[in-house]
């Protein structure tokens, strides 16, 4: 069995991004890691030069900017580098710039590829997400995060990124796919309060639906974390290669999770979900098989 690994990223270091800890993360269950980086205006490839493998191939891109529509660049940017993948690879896994994977579920991954590869309806496999928020001491617990989503899918061309590469599709239509006993890690929205402003005002220019947001957070000085309708603290262990970055952490974001701001109608689903453990009416970009 072959896994190749792929992500796709531009301005790692001027936006922050743990794009090395995402790649490191996932080296130890790929045979091959597809890099596209796109035109950047840092250190980004250095960055990933400086990753220390084999298994790493760098390919370039240009991205459109004439491409603003819904965060679509994504998955155009995405698309280009899932057709670098070897063809003899098995399966893809989809790593994007701000996402981790612990090594716990790193033998329950590989298990799981080799356990679906020959049942060829499987079209994907699907992990459950933690979305930190503010600090490395914060997850999202509400419905406003996914839960889940498809992160390994296989290697068929006619498989392609979806929207802004949250998700994928086969002709148009939701991957038919397996859940596995593993966990994406997001790290997307912990940066400090001046930083994480920064990094919205640099990708804001990808969805030109928000040109409103775009001139609101302009006038910003820092960015607003109290805008949050649910979280709960964080009692786990964070991924070994993201042990630097929380030790480093040098801002201080104090958010009240017994705060809950949700409308009537929410606050019964976010009840039965945590009574049940089930999301109601909740919006899937897969099939379950």
């Amino acid at each position: 069995m072959k896994i190749s690994g792929y992500t796709i990223i531009k301005n790692a270091v001027k936006n922050d991004y743990p794009i090395k800890e995402a790649i490191l993360s996932i080296l130890p269950v790929v045979d091959e890691m597809i890099v596209s980086i796109g035109d950047s205006e840092d250190e980004t490839e250095a960055l990933i030069h400086s990753i220390q493998s084999d298994k790493i191939k760098i390919v370039h891109s240009v991205w459109d900017p004439s491409i603003k529509t819904g965060g679509s660049i994504l998955a155009v940017e995405t698309n280009k580098a899932f057709e670098h993948i070897s063809a003899d690879s098995d399966w893809a896994f989809y790593i994007q710039g701000d996402e981790v994977v612990h090594e716990k579920y790193l033998d329950a991954i590989r298990a799981a590829a080799e356990k679906y590869k020959n049942d060829k309806k499987v079209e994907g496999l699907l992990f459950d997400y933690l979305h930190f928020y503010g600090t490395y001491d914060y997850v999202g617990d509400s419905r406003r995060w996914y839960h889940k989503e498809v992160r390994i899918i296989r290697n068929d061309k006619n498989i392609s990124s979806y929207k802004d590469a949250q998700g994928f599709r086969k002709h148009g239509k939701k991957l038919l796919v397996k859940q596995i006993d593993a966990c994406i890690y997001h790290y997307g929205w912990v940066k400090s309060p001046q930083q994480m402003l920064q990094k919205q005002k640099n990708t804001v220019q990808f969805w030109s639906e928000q040109q409103e947001w775009n001139s609101s957070i302009q006038s910003q000085q820092v960015f607003d974390f109290s805008d949050f309708d649910s979280l709960e603290k964080f009692k786990g262990t964070h991924p070994a290669v993201m042990q630097q970055r929380v030790d480093e952490k040098n801002w201080k974001v104090d958010l009240d999770v017994s705060q809950k701001k949700f409308s009537f109608k929410n606050k019964l689903l976010y009840w039965f979900e945590k009574k049940t453990g089930i999301r109601l009416f909740d919006f899937r970009n897969y099939r379950i098989v």
